[in-house]
């Protein structure tokens, strides 16, 4: 297995899990693929399209999609999984606080100050931005992204594809309101985790 990284998209939020993969230092290479841009706005040039992302997995094995629009995130990880051998990674900052009793699954970007608190479960392919907080006991859905200074209050249910916007709370609308519910969360997430080394070498 080799360290290298393929970020699907070119745009800023692929410079932002370009950023974060670079600090957590588990990558030797670090590259894009895009199907429009030729380089990201940081001037780095794009390697290929996503057309070639089976022949690419010979170089990298390791992939994340970082594009904003969610039904086109999770669109392509169902690809990449149905289609290829990458592991899907998540790529979470060395300054984002990820509770021990959290789950992150593959697929997601988890930034700078970002915070997940204790049994809060992150589906595949969400975006937790800068300064966001997710609640103790709370679920995201395949695909949310928490923006940033956005809070999901504890023991909530966001759906999936939902994007809390800046500065919002999302609120108990759609939540788990039972003692039993809260605690079969915490029956299914790891005992331990540590979140980088989590993160590369399960895909989670």
């Amino acid at each position: 297995m080799n360290k290298n990284l393929l970020i699907v998209g070119a745009g800023i939020y692929a410079v932002v899990a370009s950023e974060i993969a670079v600090d957590m230092g588990l990558f030797d290479r670090i590259d894009f693929a895009d199907d429009e841009k030729k380089e990201t706005p940081t001037g780095v040039q794009v390697v290929s399209t996503t057309h070639d992302l089976k022949k690419l997995s010979i170089q990298y094995d390791n992939i994340v999609v970082a594009i904003g629009n969610p039904a086109v995130r999770l669109a392509l990880v169902e690809r990449i999984k149905a289609e290829t051998s990458y592991q899907i990674v998540s790529l979470i900052s060395p300054r984002a606080y990820i509770s021990p009793s959290a789950q992150v699954k593959q697929g997601c970007i988890v930034e700078p100050m970002a915070v997940v608190q204790s049994g809060c479960v992150i589906g595949e392919g969400c975006i937790i931005s800068s300064g966001a907080v997710v609640n103790h006991a709370s679920i995201c859905g395949d695909g949310v992204h928490v923006d940033c200074n956005a809070t999901v209050e504890g023991n909530c249910i966001v759906p999936a594809g939902l994007k809390i916007c800046s500065g919002e709370v999302f609120r108990k609308v759609n939540s788990l309101d039972t003692k039993d519910a809260c605690q079969d969360i915490f029956k299914q997430c790891p005992k331990e985790i540590d979140g980088l080394e989590y993160t590369f070498e399960s895909g989670m």
